[in-house]
């Protein structure tokens, strides 16, 4: 069993039911995730020793988010009560042309207001075998994006794998952050590197394609950039409508490119958390397997989300392995 810790918001995810649009409807549900819990909940389901680090409010929503996450199997033993509300977000789930829709309210959620002074990260990292870091919580506040920079110093200075997914979200930089600055700066304190010519380029100003060629070349300037990123891993996505989908994923390691077979989805259950789901089935991948597998592993761990309401990938590691070789019928197993 592997030790993992991962560090960013929990929200509540808040939708009408089906399909509908939140002004057709009076009737809400709700789900607890966000991207790095996502990945929390996705390793300890696939049997891996996760605690996640966050803030909670201290009330009954603080406490029902908490048992969310222990139902699953994620330590939650590092996280912190506030006097600050649970960050939101809404959903309206889009289908066939009508893409999906969501609105945040997170800004003086008790992550964003947390004071990330009193982590006890020696603690936290005890025993650790990799942390897992997403451009979310830097965008989110000053405090997060110190807490988590630290965070990763201590990280480096033990010797734990750091994988970082740095996902630019333009709307969340509020602030004053210079992004590309604090990015460039955390990326450099981490060795395997989630994305591709979109986030590549986001982080160096540049400007390469999305297809094969743009993927390595950008991974070149990447780790020319950033010599302690040593491999760079990324999905791609076909969109037919909302509800077809189709995803292939590759991996440039310094000297090769690796490519996976494309999976389709024909009739997608939620598209929330497929790229959580990638990265949860890559770090378990690398923990595992060689690294050409753990392509394979992420992409069907990734594919198979989309079978699944919420926002964390709840299949097993048997049920990813049945993909990666080939089991796509869905018949009913007896």
């Amino acid at each position: 069993m592997k030790k993992i810790m991962t560090f960013g918001e929990i929200l509540m995810r808040i939708s009408p039911l089906g399909n509908k649009k939140l002004v057709q409807s009076n009737q809400l549900e709700y789900y607890f995730g966000g991207t790095e819990v996502n990945v929390a909940i996705s390793l300890a389901q696939l049997g891996n020793d996760v605690k996640h680090v966050a803030a909670v409010p201290e009330d009954f929503v603080g406490e029902a988010a908490k048992s969310f996450l222990n139902q699953y199997g994620v330590d939650t033993s590092m996280l912190m009560t506030s006097t600050y509300p649970l960050g939101l977000y809404f959903l309206e789930v889009g289908a066939i042309m009508r893409s999906s829709t969501i609105s945040y309210n997170r800004s003086h959620s008790a992550f964003a207001m947390m004071n990330s002074e009193i982590i006890d990260w020696d603690l936290a990292f005890d025993d650790c075998d990799w942390f897992h870091w997403t451009g979310i919580t830097p965008a989110l506040s000053k405090g997060a994006s110190q807490g988590l920079k630290k965070a990763l110093q201590i990280a480096k200075d033990k010797n734990i794998s750091i994988s970082a997914d740095p996902a630019y979200r333009a709307n969340l930089w509020q602030y004053g952050g210079n992004s590309k600055e604090i990015l460039g700066e955390l990326v450099g304190l981490s060795d395997t590197f989630i994305g591709g010519p979109n986030e590549i380029n986001e982080l160096l100003n540049t400007n390469f394609e999305n297809d094969v060629n743009g993927f390595v070349v950008s991974c070149k300037h990447l780790i020319s950039a950033f010599p302690s990123i040593n491999r760079v891993f990324d999905k791609t996505r076909v969109s037919v409508n909302a509800n077809w989908h189709k995803i292939k994923s590759r991996m440039w390691d310094g000297k090769e490119l690796y490519e996976t077979e494309e999976l389709e989805m024909t009739h997608i259950v939620d598209r929330i958390g497929t790229g959580d789901a990638f990265a949860a089935g890559l770090i378990h991948g690398l923990l595992h397997y060689k690294d050409q597998k753990a392509l394979q592993f992420a992409n069907a761990a990734c594919a198979l989300k989309h079978t699944i309401e919420g926002d964390a990938n709840l299949v097993t590691e048997n049920e990813i392995e049945l993909v990666v070789n080939g089991g796509l019928t869905g018949r009913i197993k007896r």
